[in-house]
């Protein structure tokens, strides 16, 4: 997940937070400190309530890191390669390098977050029970840890993909169906409608007063149906991508450009006359990256003479692909490092490029002509 930084790296799984997570984290714990905590005990001093809502607040991603552990944990037993786990807005998200081949998998992968809350909102209420109460702020964080996880739980079994219980609902329908492609749709639908339920809710209590509650269920609705909308998406585009090579997509043997090539030549030669937007730059025939528009429009006009291609292409690891991977796998590099093209090699080779307009294109003529998914024309 971009705008992210790294935290800590726990069995081989790499702890990062997302930016996002700053705002919830200063939200949950003002609301904590603000109202939470001053409802149910209102003699506590000002310093307290804060003190408390963000050791509160802290725990609770806490917390949600242990279900995301859980999650990441089961799917690596399984055979899913886990690179990392990112805090973020609405909790956690496990990066998994690839999606279960089995219900089976899926649905234990699933249901353990939900379980592993379940477990931690048991802890907290027996650590609870056993003080017998206690009233002061160690007995408020450790019984708001126990509702709240509870109700984690509770939220994530909602049947509504992507949440934990919409994957637990495809995992199922996946196994007696024996159809991703059904069980996705299902899954998804059933998201997209419960999201427009919530965000149904949240406006109803907008107009009944509740102003900044009802906002958050209704950004909840709308988060869960854009999600589930575009896990449909996804599992189109990998219904249409997967097993077609790259080298059916890509541009065969682009022109390159030497990198001490000036700017002023690249754009005339390539750009004006033959209508390109991004040129691969070899030397050799040795891939050295990509030069696009966007690059050269930060050079001012009277500088492009002077400028080299080298000066200016983008100083990251040069992403490849050759001919002969999935062009899914190509369109997952390129989200995956936020860029719109690929140079493609072979024997270490400039081969030609691929880009992000080109697979969407192929995608959209190949349902424009009604084609069905795994079928290709020779």
């Amino acid at each position: 997940m971009k705008s992210s930084f790294h935290l800590v790296r726990i069995f081989g799984i790499d702890i990062g937070l997302h930016y996002t997570w700053i705002f919830i984290f200063i939200l949950v714990a003002w609301s904590l400190a603000e109202g939470y905590f001053p409802d149910a005990y209102p003699d506590w001093s000002t310093d307290t309530y804060w003190g408390t809502g963000i050791l509160a607040s802290l725990l609770l991603f806490v917390s949600v890191l242990i279900h995301e552990m859980a999650h990441s944990l089961v799917g690596r037993a399984r055979g899913m390669p886990v690179h990392s786990i990112t805090l973020f807005l609405f909790g956690g998200v496990s990066n998994l390098e690839e999606e279960p081949k089995e219900a089976k998998s899926e649905f234990l992968m699933s249901v353990v977050g939900p379980l592993s809350s379940l477990l931690l909102a048991g802890i907290f209420w027996g650590i609870w029970l056993t003080l017998s109460g206690p009233e002061g702020p160690l007995g408020a964080t450790i019984e708001y840890l126990a509702v709240i996880n509870a109700l984690l739980a509770g939220f994530n079994l909602i049947p509504a993909f992507p949440l934990d219980g919409g994957r637990v609902l495809r995992s199922i329908l996946w196994g007696t169906t024996g159809s991703l492609s059904r069980a996705t749709n299902v899954a998804s639908m059933a998201g997209i409608g419960i999201g427009w339920l919530l965000i149904a809710f949240g406006v109803f209590q907008v107009l009944g007063g509740a102003f900044l509650g009802g906002l958050w269920i209704a950004f909840i609705g709308w988060f869960l149906s854009s999600a589930a909308e575009s896990s449909r998406r996804q599992l189109t585009m990998h219904e249409y991508l997967s097993g077609v090579p790259v080298s059916r997509i890509m541009t065969q043997s682009p022109e390159s450009v030497h990198p001490d090539t000036s700017v002023e030549k690249v754009v005339r030669d390539r750009f004006l006359e033959q209508h390109h937007r991004a040129i691969p730059v070899c030397e050799n025939s040795h891939p050295m990256g990509i030069v696009t528009i966007t690059d050269i429009k930060k050079v001012p006009q009277e500088n492009w003479a002077s400028t080299r291609v080298r000066d200016i292409m983008p100083q990251r690891e040069l992403q490849t692909i050759s001919p002969q991977e999935d062009a899914e796998k190509a369109f997952k590099l390129l989200a995956e490092n936020d860029i719109n093209q690929l140079l493609i090699t072979e024997n270490g080779q400039c081969n030609g490029m691929v880009s992000r307009s080109g697979i969407l294109n192929y995608l959209h003529f190949q349902k424009e002509l009604g084609m069905k998914p795994g079928t290709q024309a020779h």
